[in-house]
């Protein structure tokens, strides 16, 4: 039997970078991208490498330039991490399971690098595939856990649980991280919502990789554990503005989101170093007349249009800046 699993690339519609910090989200995955795993039984366990684990180039130019954006590592560590808290979640729970061995192998077109949450993907696509080959099942608000241990603890990749909430849950959902209800229960509140209450959407991402997705030097993480008011106060108003979001969904009011979309990049940018690139992408796209945030971590955004006029000049304006823009299917 052959078992292929997907995971879906996601936005941040409102609330982040909150997650990691015990504040709210509300998030959404789409289908125009996503990450499959392969899985099969076979007398030994094989992991067949990615393109990222390519060593194969043109020259040494070359190399570096995969090295400067991508760094050492490619998709063999991510299938690595996932198997090996997989095991460690089985033998904890004295969930039994039969020792069939199997080969595995992913695949992914989701961009690299532009805050789509590409490695959170791939990670929960194997947790689909290997549930499946074993016949276990691990509750949502577990698995979601179990993947950020996969990065956090495994490979050292920081990782709030934002990404992982919704490639689990898909779909369009609100995330609540309260520091007391997760240490209570061992994670948030989740609750999906409508799709069908989603305003028109956008997503614009970066095509160039001349810079790489923001990475933030402002040792926010040190700030907030110090009380740094700025930190907090931020993280407070990603947390409420995201019950204001809740709001204007359930009422329909996306004049209202889009001033809060806005707002959430905005706030964003008084703390956070932020890239030219990135800074150009958000400033066109809100020149079109929509407004535009990050997905997460930078070279991405996602926005409201209100028309298909709107969307073309999106479209036009951005493919200028080496932006593509894409309408998101909601999974």
């Amino acid at each position: 039997m052959i078992i292929r699993s997907k995971a879906y690339a996601r936005a941040a519609l409102i609330g982040n970078p909150s997650d990691g910090y015990f504040g709210k989200t509300i998030s959404f995955t789409f289908d125009n991208f996503f990450a499959e795993v392969t899985l099969y039984e076979t007398p030994e366990l094989e992991i067949l490498p990615t393109e990222r684990d390519s060593s194969c180039f043109a020259g040494i130019d070359e190399l570096a330039e995969d090295v400067r954006l991508f760094g050492y590592y490619g998709g063999i560590r991510l299938l690595k991490a996932a198997i090996k808290t997989f095991h460690d979640y089985t033998h904890t729970h004295g969930i039994v399971h039969d020792k069939r061995n199997f080969t595995v192998r992913c695949k992914s077109n989701i961009p690299n690098l532009v805050g789509l949450a590409g490695s959170s993907a791939i990670i929960t696509a194997c947790y689909r595939a290997l549930m499946t080959f074993y016949g276990i099942t691990i509750p949502k608000q577990e698995l979601a856990n179990i993947i950020r241990d996969a990065e956090q603890k495994e490979l050292g990749i920081s990782a709030g649980l934002q990404d992982r909430v919704i490639q689990v849950y898909q779909g369009l959902v609100y995330m609540n991280f309260d520091k007391e209800l997760i240490e209570k229960q061992g994670y948030g509140n989740y609750v999906p919502l409508d799709t069908s209450r989603l305003p028109n959407l956008y997503i614009a991402y970066r095509t160039d990789l001349s810079e790489i997705s923001d990475v933030f030097h402002n040792n926010i993480r040190a700030r907030f554990n110090a009380g740094d008011k700025t930190i907090l106060d931020a993280m407070k108003f990603w947390g409420d503005i995201t019950e204001e979001a809740l709001a204007c969904l359930n009422n329909g009011n996306f004049d209202e989101l889009s001033r809060l979309m806005n707002a959430n990049f905005d706030r964003r940018a008084s703390i956070y170093k932020i890239s030219d690139g990135n800074l150009r992408m958000v400033e066109v796209a809100r020149a079109c007349g929509a407004c535009a945030k990050f997905t997460g971590s930078g070279g991405a955004i996602v926005g409201i249009y209100k028309d298909d006029k709107t969307y073309s000049r999106l479209v036009d304006e951005l493919a200028k800046i080496s932006v593509e823009v894409f309408k998101p299917n909601i999974v």
